[in-house]
């Protein structure tokens, strides 16, 4: 099979007018998808990115009518700064998603206070095997240097980090490009989704991934998606 025909069926693209519009279509089908499993199998598990990009979405998503109470929202990825910080990603969901109907839900962050970032994803991973996975939904960003979750470019364990047979459930990333060390769930996590959806906004954010899933060096967003199961879907405005 051609590599064109390969890349095709990595994603599905889904553009929209705006990021308003975006935002609704976005937040309807994750409420959708979240009801149906706690329907199923009475609980729903969302992950969820930071960064500037998911606000729309998040509080459009904190005003859907579903069973929130039966929701636990956790993050993709998080900055090892406390939730007080202006770059904490658990701060971002708590302003935003967490708020209205969504307010109902269990949140559960990555970020503890430890002695290093190796140790708190060692707590974090010991914590979160008691959530019921697989992922339901995985909401996932992307840098304008191709990542995605906090699988960096320059992550000094990139291989560790996006390995689909990894046991692990959350791991520590060191990256000078991250700015600080983070907390990531592994690739595998992520993968296992029922639904996997990258967010993006912008004109550089579309060549971006433009870029990415062109010819080259394996960015990590492109590695992402060749290894998923499944189509991601892609949801982009301008």
């Amino acid at each position: 099979m051609a590599r064109e025909q390969l890349i095709a069926m990595a994603y599905h693209w889904n553009e929209f007018d705006d990021r308003a519009a975006l935002a609704f279509a976005l937040s309807g089908k994750v409420a959708a998808l979240l009801a149906r499993s706690v329907e199923r199998r009475g609980t729903a598990l969302l992950a969820v990115s930071g960064g500037t990009t998911p606000a729309k979405f998040f509080a459009a998503l904190s005003r859907e009518q579903i069973a929130w109470n039966k929701v636990i929202v956790t993050l993709i990825d998080e900055r090892f700064v406390p939730a007080s910080s202006p770059r904490s990603n658990a701060g971002l969901v708590a302003a935003n998603l967490l708020q209205n109907a969504a307010a109902a839900a269990r949140f559960v962050p990555l970020y503890h206070e430890a002695a290093s970032i190796e140790d708190a994803a060692r707590a974090d991973n010991e914590e979160l095997k008691a959530l019921p996975w697989p992922l339901d939904v995985a909401i996932l960003g992307m840098g304008g240097d191709g990542h995605t979750a906090s699988f960096f470019p320059d992550a000094d364990t990139l291989p560790t980090l996006l390995d689909p047979a990894s046991p692990r459930i959350v791991l520590p990333v060191h990256a000078v490009s991250a700015g600080e060390p983070r907390l990531t769930l592994s690739a595998a996590r992520i993968l296992e989704a029922d639904f996997v959806a990258v967010h993006i906004e912008g004109a550089e954010k579309r060549a971006a991934f433009d870029e990415a899933m062109g010819p080259g060096p394996k960015k990590p967003i492109r590695a992402v998606l060749d290894a998923a199961p499944v189509p991601a879907e892609i949801y982009w405005a301008p």
